[in-house]
């Protein structure tokens, strides 16, 4: 928006040049960060006050930690706050034409509201497991369909026309169209190394992504700020490898597909940073507010989606090893507790709890214990991803 005014300036008066600045992805990326992030510190003790006086808190689970029993009644539901901050400082700060931005933010926001019914359903009816799996996963699965089918020819086309043509041109071909190298899943740490997916393994690939992503981020939304902090170090990673696809220099000389448009979504990835370090403002042990379903499942949503643009679907799994390790942690933990119980009579468990974090607090440690090691480990994984860009 403030791109479109920008130009619309600069063609009334010479006066305006200096709003030549705003051409510029990373001074936009910049100052999309810094809003979200004053938006999210101004608004914040508002929305908390407003969560507060509706009495949307926190149900406790009655397996739950006891150390927990303390959070019952906490306002929950914060994840609103970050969406908003996102969402406004992403339209004020971003090219609209993108088609990149946009389909994020659909994916995104539709993740939200997934989110926002299972946290309302937990809060209004107090039924502490909020939406049921099925019908969770069943919408969720819808969006990352629909967002995989326009993903899978967008990345390969300039336009929205050519995106439609190429459709009709897969659609008679027989499903059997032949997607360029770029659309392929690449291999990290080697150069120029990818693997032909097709329209339907792309198809699939992505649905895993954008869909693992988000229940990822969401089993790993735990304790005070563990969720949070690692999101803002992975999108942030993720808003390079935007901005080095995006440039038709940087692509080529780091051996990187060029994605035309994609650089546009370091605005994006900024605008998660500075909305995310705004929600851990409160969000800190001890936390005054939590994300709750809404803030998670979207911001895993959109993680997977801009790993999918940029074509870092292995180095997402690389730098958010703590969100695939959560979540594999209880598919274990599960699967082995059913295996036991058919086969001895006695459901057995691999963890003391799961997610991981909780078998950790069982093991002794205190919860910001987990949580700042967590973080380190995600700054490692990031570090170690981004040597991806150079290591080939």
């Amino acid at each position: 928006m403030l791109l479109i005014l920008s130009q619309w300036l600069q063609g009334l008066s010479p006066e305006f040049g200096f709003l030549r600045v705003f051409q510029y992805i990373t001074f936009r990326a910049v100052m999309a960060a810094l809003t979200a992030l004053l938006i999210g510190l101004a608004a914040g003790p508002r929305v908390i006050r407003m969560l507060t006086a509706l009495k949307i808190g926190q149900p406790i689970r009655g397996y739950a930690m006891q150390s927990h029993l303390s959070k019952s009644g906490t306002p929950t539901m914060g994840g609103v706050l970050i969406l908003l901050c996102i969402a406004i400082s992403t339209l004020l700060w971003f090219d609209l034409s993108n088609r990149f931005v946009w389909i994020v933010l659909v994916v995104t926001l539709g993740f939200g509201a997934i989110g926002w019914v299972d946290d309302w359903r937990k809060v209004v009816n107090k039924d502490p497991e909020g939406m049921r799996s099925r019908e969770k996963y069943f919408w969720q699965s819808v969006i990352g369909l629909l967002a995989a089918l326009y993903l899978v020819f967008s990345i390969s086309e300039v336009s929205n026309a050519r995106v439609f043509e190429l459709f009709v041109e897969w659609i008679k071909s027989g499903f059997a169209l032949d997607l360029p190298p770029k659309a392929g899943l690449l291999v990290p740490f080697f150069k120029e190394v990818s693997y032909p997916l097709g329209v339907l393994g792309f198809v699939i690939l992505t649905y895993l992504v954008i869909v693992g992503a988000s229940n990822a981020v969401n089993l790993t939304d735990g304790l005070d700020g563990l969720a949070i902090m690692p999101v803002v170090m992975v999108g942030g990673s993720l808003g390079i490898f935007a901005y080095v696809t995006g440039n038709a220099g940087f692509a080529k000389y780091l051996l990187f597909p060029h994605i035309p448009g994609s650089g546009e979504l370091m605005i994006f990835c900024s605008a998660m940073a500075g909305a995310g370090l705004a929600f851990l403002w409160f969000n800190a042990h001890p936390a005054q507010v939590f994300m709750g379903d809404v803030g998670a499942l979207a911001l895993g949503g959109a993680l997977g989606t801009i790993a999918v643009i940029v074509r870092q679907e292995i180095v997402l799994a690389i730098m958010g090893g703590i969100f695939v390790v959560e979540a594999l942690s209880v598919m274990l933990q599960v699967a082995w507790f059913k295996y036991t119980k058919r086969r001895y009579g006695e459901g057995r468990r691999l963890l003391k709890m799961a997610p991981l974090h909780h078998h950790f607090e069982k093991s002794g440690w205190k919860e910001t214990q987990v949580v700042i090691r967590f973080w380190i480990i995600t700054m490692l994984l990031c570090l170690l991803g981004l040597t991806t860009l150079k290591l080939r």
